[in-house]
């Protein structure tokens, strides 16, 4: 599995100028179908890509905590928010709560989330690929290609879609 994305980091790397321009022009003319489009795509990825057998976000990236998150998982951990932020967290240098080590301490062997129904909410909706106004975080969704084959194969589709 591991050689399959260092396969798909190369093949997202080599795209990346491509797509960064592809996104370029996407955003100064937005289609009206895009959302539509993006969502289609979205459940044809996930419709054969099993997130279990992967898992790169969880081991690559981490989310961002809102104040509500921390206090989600804190309570189900049965921790207070302070403790919670003290042994799973750190502010970055915007000012955002994010995870003190990769991959998530949450993520077992199995590649199953230990916290999955108190995950943070950029964890609920990660990749972000079925959401409206999608132009507005092209920035977002082209850092995602480089960690989610289902991003890279949407975005890939997407190109033919408008080319």
């Amino acid at each position: 599995m591991e050689q399959r994305f260092t396969e798909l980091k190369a093949k997202a790397t080599k795209e990346l100028d491509a797509t960064k321009k592809f996104f370029e022009r996407l955003k100064k003319k937005t289609p009206k179908d895009l959302d539509d489009q993006f969502l289609q795509l979205h459940e044809q990825a996930f419709g054969h890509i099993d997130c279990l057998k992967c898992a790169n976000c969880c081991k690559t990236t981490g989310p961002l905590f809102l104040q509500k998150d921390i206090e989600r998982l804190a309570k189900h951990l049965k921790m207070k928010p302070g403790d919670f932020i003290t042994r799973y967290l750190h502010m970055d240098e915007d000012g955002d709560f994010v995870l003190n080590v990769l991959p998530c301490p949450f993520l077992g062997a199995d590649n199953y989330c230990s916290v999955y129904d108190a995950r943070p909410n950029a964890c609920r909706e990660y990749p972000h690929t079925n959401q409206r106004k999608m132009h507005t975080i092209f920035k977002e969704t082209l850092n995602n290609t480089l960690v989610c084959p289902a991003v890279f194969e949407i975005v890939e589709k997407l190109k033919s879609v408008y080319p």
